[in-house]
């Protein structure tokens, strides 16, 4: 599936859309990936999601720290909004650093990975819901899920 967002308002409604089609899984952390160039809006899409939740901490790139961790609200369906930024990683070593195999053992999280090709991982988890985000000309976003 393919929808297009072409303003903040219309990339906020596709976000909370997305929130209200993820549901914790019994056996492990809900992972959403996000491809796309730099530029793309995989971050400006995260913190709509986080905002979906309930999120009120200012959301920002982990591009330099790799990972964010959110605490969200009582009556969100996770406990927990894991942010990762792979753009600086090689390789899966740089998300066991992370205690990434940790975080996805738990299913309070919810874990939203940018740059998932940058960290192939041996036996990859996996994901919810893939999303790979394209920046048109005209500034819109073409963001496609499979």
């Amino acid at each position: 599936m393919e929808t297009v967002a072409r303003t903040l308002d219309e990339l906020t409604a596709e976000a909370a859309r997305l929130v209200h089609t993820l549901v914790p899984r019994e056996d492990g952390a809900t992972l959403v990936t996000l491809s796309g160039e730099l530029g793309a809006g995989k971050t400006a899409f995260v913190k709509e999601v986080a905002k979906a939740l309930g999120v009120e901490d200012t959301v920002t790139s982990p591009t330099f720290v790799l990972e964010k961790i959110y605490r969200l609200p009582a009556d969100a369906p996770f406990k927990q909004l894991v942010h990762i930024d792979a753009y600086r990683l090689e390789g899966a070593s740089g998300l066991t650093a992370l205690g990434f195999d940790e975080l996805m053992r738990e299913s309070s999280n919810l874990i939203l990975l940018e740059w998932p090709e940058r960290v192939a991982l041996d036996e990859p988890p996996s994901p919810a819901t893939r999303i790979a985000m394209r920046l048109a000309p005209d500034g819109s976003r073409a963001i496609t899920y499979a």
